[in-house]
């Protein structure tokens, strides 16, 4: 694989307006991520941005940031757009899609992201972490998959998304954390679909890929990495990451 990881990131956030330039130990929030995914070292890293203040704030701290437009729907739809800017040749294969509001995220996760696409039945691949308790798993905010891991397997099959605590019964429940690696073909696949009737329903971008037949694999890591979606998350990231200048 050939991968490059993309960062999509935008100003108009509902929850929190303007998220990728949050202040988090004196630093924006994009900045935080874009160091992450550089250190991660799977490929080239380059944040898709329809504003021009999130571009020049990655320029200026050294990063590559494309411009894509305003309209677009999805992060999805900017890494794509943004990908064909960046390589018009197709000499990536696989695109990594890391949020932008994942500041704490650990670069040793776009090595693992990578995993489930060893199996060359697999489109696109994702993350999961245990879910650790009650709260967690009844909370919407929280998407759970449906999927299980055999005896020591480390990647399984996403049968199901859902903000519900599925499966019903005993056994772990896994939260997803929303980092894909998208073979190229895939990802041009996916932005060329219909929104879909479960994705409209669940409010879940992924359910379209799963109704248009596409294989989705998982794998698991020890813990979530935190999202900033919320002012409540901002004040934990800085309370993580360190105190605000």
């Amino acid at each position: 694989m050939n991968p490059i990881v993309l960062i999509p990131a935008r100003m108009a956030s509902t929850r929190l307006p303007g998220k990728p330039l949050a202040d988090i130990a004196g630093r924006p929030m994009i900045i935080h991520v874009l160091d992450r995914a550089v250190a991660a070292g799977v490929g080239p890293v380059a944040v898709a941005t329809a504003e021009r203040e999130i571009a020049d704030v990655v320029e200026r701290a050294g990063g590559t940031a494309v411009l894509t437009d305003p309209v677009l729907p999805s992060g999805s739809d900017r890494i794509w757009q943004a990908l064909r800017q960046l390589d018009p040749q197709g000499r990536h294969d696989t695109v990594i899609n890391l949020q932008g509001d994942l500041p704490g995220v650990d670069p040793g996760n776009l090595h693992d992201v990578l995993r489930p696409l060893a199996d060359p039945g697999t489109d696109i691949a994702t993350l999961v972490a245990p879910v650790r308790d009650q709260a967690e798993a009844v909370a919407s905010s929280v998407v759970k998959v449906a999927c299980t891991f055999g005896p020591d397997a480390q990647v399984a099959r996403a049968l199901y998304f859902s903000r519900l605590p599925i499966p019903w019964g005993d056994g772990p429940l896994w939260h997803h954390i929303g980092i894909y690696a998208y073979r190229r073909p895939a990802l041009a696949r996916f932005v060329g679909l219909p929104e879909s009737g479960l994705e409209k329903r669940e409010k879940l971008e992924q359910l379209r890929a799963l109704e248009a037949g596409m294989t989705m694999g998982c794998a698991r890591i020890a813990t979530a990495p935190f999202g900033v979606d919320t002012p409540a998350d901002l004040e934990r990231a800085r309370a993580t990451l360190g105190t605000a200048a």
